[in-house]
């Protein structure tokens, strides 16, 4: 079968599995957008998406329009005569006249079951909500957000302790696989899209970073969820403050991350309590429960087990600021 011409649009490692599936698969894409180079690390120095890196190697083209509404833009994707545009987590809005371009349509791989976690962050939707399961869409984009019928859709199971990274890897992958195994059909026009059922509809906010604080008075299941969901972006957190650290110099108001915790039935307690500090174990008790932390991290220092924390700061008896 002939080879559908394609134009790719994405930015993050996410993307870069579908664009590498692609080019495997042996459609190389005639083109690739991808967002302006941006600072990144402690230098702040001026870095490549993934997705441009890998462009790169395999010598297509790369575009990195600040906007998709500049009119030389536009031509210059007319003038690639697309059969389709696929985009993955490219960062920017496709607007009308950018959809009307490709002769089957712009393909959108999202991570999740559609119309279940539309918007910018359906990975950690799913967690933070104990969605049993998950999954891959592949969507002909519309105007609206995340709002075009859907092709296909393949699913996963999500498991008990899985973060929000692990989570991203196996989806990642997914919808390479999904999309590489669908392609052939929608070129030849053989899979038709279903309307999404607009009732049943869910949406997945953009993350804030104050999103991630864990805030004692919510049960250990949800706070336990919330770790998973926010590891490796932008990390859990609660802060010791003077009255949690006895005042040791240094140790007042720490912002402290936790990467790693489990939930604890049967604890009694005010939120925020240290239920249990010793050489084995953090406990601190939860709106419903206690939440064990295992792993965590203070401001400028490397990931440490909860219990070399309690060696550097006496938590016994403490209660920690909602």
């Amino acid at each position: 079968m002939i080879k559908p011409t394609v134009i790719f649009a994405g930015t993050p490692e996410f993307a870069l599995k579908s664009l590498a599936a692609l080019v495997e698969s042996g459609v190389v894409p005639v083109a690739v957008l991808t967002q302006p180079d941006r600072p990144a690390g402690r230098g702040k120095r001026m870095t490549a998406s993934p997705v441009k890196e890998f462009a790169t190697q395999q010598g297509i083209a790369v575009m990195q329009p600040l906007t998709l509404r500049d009119e030389t833009v536009v031509a210059e994707l007319v003038a690639l005569q697309p059969d389709f545009i696929i985009v993955a987590a490219y960062g920017l809005i496709l607007p009308q006249e950018v959809l009307d371009i490709p002769l089957h349509g712009c393909l959108n791989v999202h991570a999740s079951l559609l119309p279940r976690w539309r918007g910018a962050a359906p990975i950690q939707a799913a967690i933070l909500s104990g969605d049993a399961s998950t999954g891959i869409s592949l969507m002909a984009m519309t105007a609206g957000l995340d709002s075009g019928p859907v092709y296909c859709s393949a699913s996963i199971t999500i498991e008990e302790n899985e973060t929000a990274g692990e989570l991203h890897e196996r989806l990642a992958a997914l919808g390479g696989s999904l999309l590489v195994e669908s392609l052939d059909a929608l070129t030849a026009g053989r899979m038709s899209a279903s309307d999404q059922d607009e009732e049943q509809v869910t949406n997945a906010g953009k993350i804030q970073k104050q999103d991630a604080r864990l805030d004692w008075a919510l049960s250990a299941d949800d706070l336990q969820r919330r770790v998973r969901a926010y590891n490796p972006e932008p990390g859990a957190f609660f802060f010791l403050n003077d009255a949690a650290t006895g005042g040791v110099r240094g140790h007042d108001n720490l912002r402290v991350k936790c990467w790693v915790a489990r939930a604890v039935a049967d604890i009694q307690a005010p939120p925020g309590t240290v239920a249990e500090c010793s050489s084995d174990v953090l406990l601190i008790a939860c709106g419903n429960g206690g939440l064990q932390l295992e792993s965590v991290q203070l401001p400028g220092k490397r990931r440490i087990k909860a219990q070399e924390l309690v060696a550097q700061i006496d938590l016994r008896g403490k209660r920690l600021p909602a």
